[in-house]
C-alpha cells in the first residue's frame, strides 16, 4: 500500500482517496500499484457494497499520471506492462461514485470515466491534455468518452486537449450531478449509502447488465439481462423485497 492512496470503510461504503495534494494527486507507479491492490480488496470484501473515490485537498481530484514518472520508464515493453490504474477502478463489480473537485485531467479524468456516476463540484475542470504532450491517453478515454458524450464531443475534447468547466461537463453528460463544492463528498456518500442499502446481488447485476450494453449487440444484451434477472431471483433477496413492500417498510438485505 502507498501513503498516497488511502482506504476507509464505514456503513458498507469504501472511500478511496488519492492523497498527494501537493502534486494535484498525480498518480505515480507506486500509487497505481496501491490503487490496484485497494480496488481488488474492496471488490472482494463482502462488507463493502459501494465505493466512492475522491482526491485529497481542494485543488484537484487528480491531474492524471505523474509526468516525471512517465519519463522514467526504461522502455516500451515496461511501459506496456504498467499498472493501468484506471482499469483497476473500472473492474470493480460494485457501484463506484467519483467525487470531483478542481482539476480532473488525463488519467484523473479516465478514473472518473471508469466510475459509474460522477458528482462534480463547480470548481471542477475536466480535460484530456495528452495530445498536447504527444500521445493518446491509455486509460480508456478514447473508448469510454464517446460512449458517454457522443463521438463529436469526444473528438472535441480529445483533439483540443482543452479543459472544460463543470457546467459544460454537466451539460454534455460528462458528469451526472453538479453541486457546490462543499456538497460533493456528502452527495457522493449519500448515493453510495443508498446503493449499499439495496441487495448486493441486484446492485451488481444492474452494473453487469448495463456494462454489457456497452460492448454487445441488443439481442445478446437482452439475453444477458434476463440471465441477470434470473440470478437475482435465484439468490432469494427478492423475497425480502416483496415482504417489505407488503409490510410497508424498508427492505433489509442481510447478505
Amino acid at each position: 500500500m502507498s501513503e498516497h492512496v488511502t482506504l476507509a470503510v464505514a456503513d458498507s461504503v469504501a472511500e478511496i482517496v488519492l492523497d498527494r495534494p501537493a502534486k494535484h494527486n498525480a498518480v505515480t507507479p507506486e500509487m497505481a500499484a496501491a490503487l490496484r491492490d485497494i480496488c481488488a480488496k474492496v471488490d472482494s470484501d463482502d462488507a463493502v457494497r459501494a465505493v466512492m473515490i475522491r482526491g485529497a485537498g481542494e485543488r484537484a481530484f487528480s491531474a492524471g499520471s505523474d509526468l516525471n514518472s512517465l519519463a522514467e520508464y526504461p522502455g516500451a515493453w515496461k511501459f506496456r506492462n504498467r499498472v493501468i490504474y484506471e482499469n483497476t477502478v473500472r473492474n470493480i463489480r460494485k457501484p463506484v461514485v467519483a467525487a470531483l473537485t478542481g482539476w480532473v485531467l488525463g488519467g484523473g479524468c479516465e478514473i472518473a470515466l471508469a466510475a459509474d456516476i460522477r458528482v462534480a463540484g463547480r470548481s471542477a475542470r475536466c480535460g484530456f491534455p495528452e495530445v498536447k504532450r504527444g500521445w493518446v491517453g491509455g486509460g480508456g478515454a478514447s473508448q469510454m468518452l464517446p460512449r458517454l458524450v457522443g463521438y463529436g464531443q469526444a473528438m472535441r475534447l480529445l483533439l483540443s486537449g482543452e479543459p472544460i468547466d463543470a457546467e459544460e461537463a454537466h451539460r454534455i453528460g460528462l458528469v451526472e450531478i453538479l453541486v457546490d463544492d462543499a456538497a460533493v463528498r456528502p452527495t457522493a456518500l449519500a448515493l453510495c449509502r443508498q446503493f449499499a442499502a439495496y441487495s448486493p446481488v441486484a446492485v451488481q447485476a444492474v452494473k453487469a447488465a448495463v456494462r454489457m450494453a456497452l460492448s454487445s449487440s441488443l439481442e445478446a444484451g437482452l439475453r444477458y439481462e434476463n440471465e441477470m434477472n434470473t440470478l437475482c431471483f435465484s439468490a432469494g433477496d427478492h423475497m425480502e423485497g416483496i415482504r417489505a413492500f407488503n409490510e410497508r417498510r424498508p427492505a433489509e438485505f442481510k447478505r
